[in-house]
C-alpha cells in the first residue's frame, strides 16, 4: 500500500467507531441433532450454523498428538473437523480389519465430538488424498473383471460392502449427529468429474449408483459429492478449489447451501518440487468472498497436514503433506496464517444473524468492486462485504454516505454496515519462524553398517522369459523388486578399442533403479510425479564370460488420481546393451529372475531384534549404495516435536525403535538446487524414555555422518504493523446485535504471544519508524524512534504475553533524515520465547 493511500486510509479510520469480539468458540454451537439444509447453511438441531472446518488426517499424525491439534484447531476458530476415511490401511488384507493406533477411526471422531465440534466424514472409498492408490487396497486390483470407480458389478460389490462396514460401525457408535454424534455430513466419491467422462455411460450409471447407494445406507444426514456438476439430487454439489467464489457455479438445486469442502491453504508437494506457499491474506480473501456469495462452510485442506508414515505416500508425494497449513506438520501453530483465520472465523460469527436470516443485496460498481449487503427487515441488523478484487489497484469507495478505502485484492467486513471490523488484506496478527536445533543430547552417534548382497539370476526365485512387472508381485507390501539375468559375452562381442565401453539401456515404467553389474554399481536412474517412466542409460564394463546384470527397481508410491488406476504398472519394461561388436544387444527376452523385496526388510533389519541377524561393520570411506546403518541415541531433551535431519543422505527409508517414518530423497534436487524436504518428523511418541534405536536404508548412497537429530520449535514470534491498522479483534464485542467498544478510545497494537509454558527471553529487533523485511529477517531503515527496543523490553521480557501500543507517546517520536516522507509509521518486533523457570 503506498504512502498516499495509506494517509486516506488513516483519515477515515479516524471516524470509525471501534468494536470488540471474543474469538473464543463457544460450546454453544454445538449442538448435534436432525440434520437439514436449506439454501442458506445446514441446519443441525433446529439450529442453522455457519460451518468453518478444517482437514485433519488421523493416519497423518499420532493418537496422542490429536487432543492438541484438536484443541488448537477450535481455538483457531473452527467448529467442524473434515477427515477422510482410508480403505487401504483399515482392510489391508482382504476382510481383516485393522482400526487400533493412529488407525483409530472411532477413537478420533468421539475426541472431535468431546472438543464441542462437528465432523465431515469423506468416506470416499476413493479419496485421491496423495495417498496410496487413492485410498483403495491393492488386493482390490486382483478381483476378476474389476473397473475401479466405474459401473462395474465387482468394484460395486466391495465398494458397498466397505461402506456400509464404516457407516454401521458409526453408527453402532452412536457417532452420527441425528444419534447425539458430531458427523453432520459424509460423502461419497471424490471429484469424479475428472475421470467420468472415461466411463461413458458407465460413469454417469456408476454416479447415480454411488448416491443412491449411499444415502440409502443413512439417509438422516446429507451427503456430498465434490467438484460433481450432475450430483444426483439425492446428494449435495461441492466446491474444491482456492477461489471457489469466483469458480462454483453453486450447489446442485436451488434449495442446497453453498459448501466449500476443500481451501487449499497450499498445495502437497512432491520430489523435485520448490517450497508451496499461499498468503494467509490470500486465503481470508477467499473465504471472505466465499460467504459474501452466500457460502457458508469453509472447509481448510488442509488444516494440519501432518505426515505421510512409511509407504502411505502417492506417487513421489513427499513423506511431509501440506506443512504450510495452518497448524504445520509437527501441529505447531504457523503465524500469521492460524491468526489471521481465527480473526475471520470470529468476525464471521459477528454477523451469523443477518447472514443466515437475513435479506441479501449485491450491488457491482464495476468488475472489481463489489458490495454484498445482509439485512434482517423491521430491524437494524446489517452486514456488509466490501470487496475489490483487483490485483494491484486500491480503491476508495463511498457506500451509505461514507467513503471507506478498500486495498487491492481485500474484502471488509461490516458488521452494522458502518464499521469496517476486519479487512482481509491487513493483519494484526503476530507472526512466526520455525527452527531446527540440533540436540544437545541426541548427536553422540557410533553408526554401524550392512551391505546387502547383490543378487543373481541364480539367487532368484521367480523366473520369467522377460521382466515382469513391479507391481503385480510387489502387491504394495514393499517398495523394491530385484531383476536379473545372466550375459555370456566372448572377446569378439566385447569392443574393439578400450577406450569405447558398451552402454546398458534399460527402459523402465517407474519409478526408479538402480543397476549393478557383476556386483558393481552402475548409476541410479527415476521418473518424476508428471512422467515416470524413464529410460536409464549407462556405460559398462563387461568382460569375456559370464556377466551378472542386476537391477534393484522401485516405486515411490502408487498412483492415487486417474482413470483406469487398476491398470497402471511399474518395473522393467526392456533392456538392450549398445556398442557391442556385434550390433545392439536385446536382452529383454534374456531370461530373469526377480525377489520381491531386499533383505534387510525380510530380516527386519530396521527391527533392534532383526537387527542382530547379521554381522554389522564399523562405517567408513564415503556411503554406497543399498547399506543398511543403525546407531542409539538418547531422548532428545525438553518437549518440543523431534526430527532428523538427513542432509547429505541419498534416497532411502529411515526406522525409529521400528516405527517407519517415511521415504526421504535428498538427492533429487529441485529447480532452486535444494531438495523438496530434508527435516522428517519424529513423533515423541515413537520414542523410549531414554535409549533409542535408529536404522536408516540408503539406497543409492550417501553420507551417514551427516545425519543429525533436531528439536523443532516457534519460539520467534515477530509483529509487524502500521499505524493506520485496525485495533485487534479482542478490542471488539457484540452485545444485544449492537457493536460496542470494550475499551475506551482503542488504538492499533501488536500483541505477542509465546507458546504455553514460555515466556520471552528476548527482544531481538524492534524498530519504530521505516524498518523492512520479514520475521527473522528485518531491517533497520531510514527513520526510527531511538529508544524502541529498550521500551518493549521494559513491557515484555520475562511475560507470557505483551502488549505494545502504535502510539508515539508510548514508544517515542521517531527521527531521522527522511522521517517527513514516511507520513504513516510501521512497528517491526522480533522476540524469542523460552522455556519458563521458577526461581528458587
Amino acid at each position: 500500500m503506498d504512502m498516499k493511500s495509506r494517509t486516506r486510509f488513516i483519515l477515515l479510520l479516524i471516524s470509525i467507531t471501534w468494536i470488540s469480539v471474543s474469538s473464543d468458540v463457544g460450546d454453544e454451537e454445538y449442538t448435534p441433532g436432525p440434520v437439514t439444509y436449506n439454501a442458506r447453511s445446514l441446519v443441525v438441531g433446529g439450529n442453522p450454523i455457519l460451518i468453518f472446518s478444517g482437514s485433519i488426517h488421523y493416519p497423518r499424525s499420532t493418537p496422542d498428538m490429536w487432543p492438541e491439534i484438536l484443541k488448537k484447531a477450535k481455538d483457531g476458530g473452527l467448529n467442524t473437523i473434515e477427515t477422510y476415511v482410508f480403505w487401504n490401511i483399515h482392510e489391508p488384507v482382504q476382510g481383516q480389519f485393522n482400526f487400533t493406533g493412529n488407525y483409530d477411526l472411532v477413537k478420533f471422531i468421539k475426541l472431535i465430538g468431546e472438543n464441542k465440534m462437528y465432523a465431515i466424514l469423506r468416506l470416499g472409498p476413493f479419496i485421491q488424498a496423495e495417498w496410496n492408490l487413492g485410498g483403495l487396497p491393492f488386493w482390490l486390483r486382483e478381483i476378476p473383471d474389476i473397473i475401479f470407480r466405474s459401473y462395474n458389478e465387482p468394484y460395486m460389490v466391495y465398494m458397498k460392502k466397505y461402506t456400509e462396514h464404516i457407516v454401521n460401525m458409526m453408527k453402532a457408535e452412536r457417532l452420527f449427529a441425528p444419534q447425539g454424534g458430531p458427523i453432520i455430513l459424509a460423502q461419497i466419491e471424490n471429484e469424479y468429474n475428472h475421470v467420468q467422462e472415461s466411463y461413458r455411460e458407465r460413469g454417469t450409471q456408476y454416479v447415480k449408483w454411488a448416491a443412491d447407494m449411499a444415502t440409502e445406507l443413512y439417509p438422516e444426514i446429507p451427503w456430498i459429492m465434490c467438484k460433481q456438476k450432475d450430483a444426483p439430487p439425492n446428494v449435495i454439489s461441492t466446491c474444491n478449489g482456492r477461489h471457489c467464489a469466483d469458480t462454483f457455479s453453486g450447489p446442485n438445486g436451488p434449495d442446497k447451501p453453498a459448501l466449500w469442502t476443500e481451501n487449499w491453504t497450499a498445495q502437497y508437494r512432491v520430489f523435485g518440487d520448490p517450497p508451496s506457499q499461499r498468503s494467509a491474506e490470500d486465503i481470508a480473501f477467499s473465504v471472505a468472498r466465499f460467504f459474501m456469495n452466500n457460502g457458508s462452510m469453509t472447509n481448510y485442506y488442509m488444516y494440519h497436514g501432518g505426515t505421510n508414515f512409511g509407504r502411505t505416500s502417492s506417487s513421489f508425494v513427499t513423506t511431509r503433506y501440506y506443512d504450510e497449513a495452518p497448524l504445520d506438520e509437527f501441529g505447531l501453530i504457523r503465524e500469521p496464517k492460524w491468526s489471521h483465520l481465527r480473526d475471520l472465523h470470529s468476525t464471521l460469527r459477528l454477523i451469523k444473524k443477518p447472514f443466515l436470516l437475513g435479506n441479501r443485496n449485491v450491488q457491482s460498481n464495476d468488475t472489481n468492486i463489489q458490495i454484498t449487503t445482509y439485512e434482517m427487515p423491521g430491524s437494524n441488523l446489517c452486514a456488509a462485504f466490501l470487496s475489490n478484487r483487483h490485483k494491484k489497484i486500491h480503491r476508495t469507495i463511498e457506500f451509505r454516505g461514507k467513503y471507506y478505502f478498500l486495498p487491492r485484492r481485500s474484502v471488509s467486513i461490516l458488521p452494522d454496515c458502518k464499521t469496517v471490523v476486519f479487512s482481509t488484506e491487513l493483519i494484526v496478527a503476530q507472526h512466526n519462524a520455525r527452527s531446527f536445533i540440533a540436540s544437545r543430547r541426541a548427536n553422540k552417534f557410533k553408526w554401524e553398517s550392512y551391505r546387502e548382497t547383490i543378487p543373481t539370476f541364480r539367487d532368484l526365485p521367480v523366473h520369467s522369459k522377460s521382466p515382469m512387472e513391479l507391481t503385480t508381485l510387489t502387491k504394495d507390501t514393499t517398495d523394491y523388486l530385484w531383476y536379473s539375468t545372466s550375459l555370456h559375452l566372448d572377446n569378439d562381442d566385447l569392443p574393439m578399442r578400450p577406450d569405447i565401453l558398451p552402454v546398458i539401456q534399460i527402459q523402465s515404467l517407474g519409478d526408479a533403479l538402480l543397476a549393478f553389474v557383476n556386483g558393481e554399481y552402475i548409476g541410479f536412474g527415476h521418473g518424476s510425479n508428471i512422467e515416470k517412466q524413464f529410460t536409464f542409460s549407462k556405460p559398462v564394463n563387461f568382460k569375456s564370460g559370464s556377466n551378472h546384470i542386476s537391477i534393484l527397481a522401485m516405486t515411490v508410491g502408487l498412483p492415487n488420481s486417474g482413470a483406469y488406476m487398476e491398470k497402471r504398472f511399474s518395473g522393467i519394461r526392456a533392456v538392450v546393451i549398445q556398442g557391442m561388436s556385434t550390433g545392439t544387444l536385446d536382452i529383454t527376452l534374456n531370461e530373469w529372475g526377480h525377489k520381491v523385496g531386499t533383505e534387510g526388510e525380510m530380516l527386519q533389519l530396521f527391527t533392534e531384534e532383526g537387527s542382530k541377524k547379521v554381522k554389522w561393520g564399523p562405517v567408513s570411506g564415503p556411503g554406497t549404495p543399498i547399506t543398511w546403518y543403525k546407531t542409539q541415541f538418547p531422548t532428545p531433551e525438553g518437549k518440543n516435536p523431534v526430527a532428523i535431519r538427513m542432509e547429505r543422505m541419498g534416497k532411502g527409508v529411515i526406522w525409529v525403535n521400528g516405527h517407519n517414518l517415511g521415504r526421504y530423497w535428498e538427492n533429487y534436487r529441485s529447480p532452486l538446487g535444494a531438495p523438496s524436504q530434508t527435516e522428517y518428523h519424529v513423533p515423541r511418541s515413537f520414542l523410549q524414555p531414554k535409549h533409542n534405536h535408529l536404522v536408516v536404508y540408503e539406497e543409492s548412497g550417501g553420507t551417514i555422518n551427516g545425519v543429525m537429530i533436531h528439536t523443532v520449535t516457534r519460539d520467534i514470534i515477530c509483529s509487524f504493523m502500521f499505524e493506520d491498522y485496525p485495533p485487534s479483534i479482542d478490542s471488539w464485542t457484540m452485545d444485544k446485535d449492537v457493536l460496542k467498544a470494550v475499551v475506551e478510545s482503542p488504538t492499533p497494537r501488536a500483541r505477542l504471544t509465546c507458546d504455553r509454558g514460555k515466556v520471552i527471553k528476548e527482544i531481538q529487533f524492534a524498530s519504530f519508524g521505516n524498518p523492512w523485511g520479514s520475521c527473522g529477517t528485518y531491517m533497520h531503515g531510514t527513520c526510527q524512534a531511538p529508544n524502541v527496543k529498550q521500551i518493549i523490553e521494559k513491557a515484555c521480557l520475562g511475560k507470557d504475553n505483551c502488549i505494545v501500543p502504535l502510539d508515539k507517546a508510548f514508544l517515542g517520536e521517531a527521527g531521522g533524515e527522511y522521517c517527513g516522507q514516511e507520513k504513516v509509521k510501521r512497528l517491526a518486533i522480533q522476540a524469542r520465547c523460552g522455556n519458563y523457570k521458577k526461581h528458587r
